[in-house]
């Protein structure tokens, strides 16, 4: 296996606790991002080193991230709505794999371990992190960023993956 990147694309919430993890960690990572690099909150940071759509929204963001990627991991709490049920037909409709990690059940460390082994299981170079914006999962950005910096530091210390 090569050198782990993260994928995401941007929003607040899930996918901007992943590449804040990846920026910390100074992994790869990237993704993409609606034209006009749109978020709820106005505009995402030129810090998170997003390839911008040209034409495009929320939706072919999801798609192009999906299909960018080895795998996608859905970060959600308790039910899957709107853009992160949508993130999950687009890995069904593409044929990638996925993992869904729900809040409710798993412990950001055991929501790591999970990670960890999907990553393994499914030969996984480049990871889309997923999940909702952070006005639809209060605490959601915390959760998210607490489980991928427990899943960077386990998969350092396996040994197995360059990271």
């Amino acid at each position: 296996m090569d050198i782990l990147k993260i994928i995401s694309g941007g929003q607040t919430g899930v996918d901007r606790a992943a590449l804040d993890v990846a920026l910390k960690h100074r992994i790869k990572c990237g993704g993409w991002c609606p034209a006009g690099r749109l978020d709820e909150s106005g505009k995402i940071p030129d810090r998170y080193p997003l390839k911008e759509l040209k034409h495009g929204g929320n939706e072919e963001r999801t798609l192009r991230n999906v299909h960018d990627s080895d795998g996608t991991v859905v970060i959600y709490f308790h039910e899957l709505e709107g853009g992160t049920g949508y993130t999950v037909g687009c890995c069904i409709e593409d044929r990638q794999p996925y993992r869904l990690i729900d809040a409710a059940r798993y412990s950001p460390e055991d929501a790591a371990t999970l990670m960890v082994s999907f990553v393994y299981d499914h030969d996984v170079e480049t990871l889309n992190l997923a999940g909702p914006r952070e006005s639809e999962w209060v605490g959601g950005y915390a959760y998210a960023f607490r489980t991928v910096d427990v899943f960077v530091s386990r998969l350092r210390a396996s040994g197995r993956r360059r990271v």
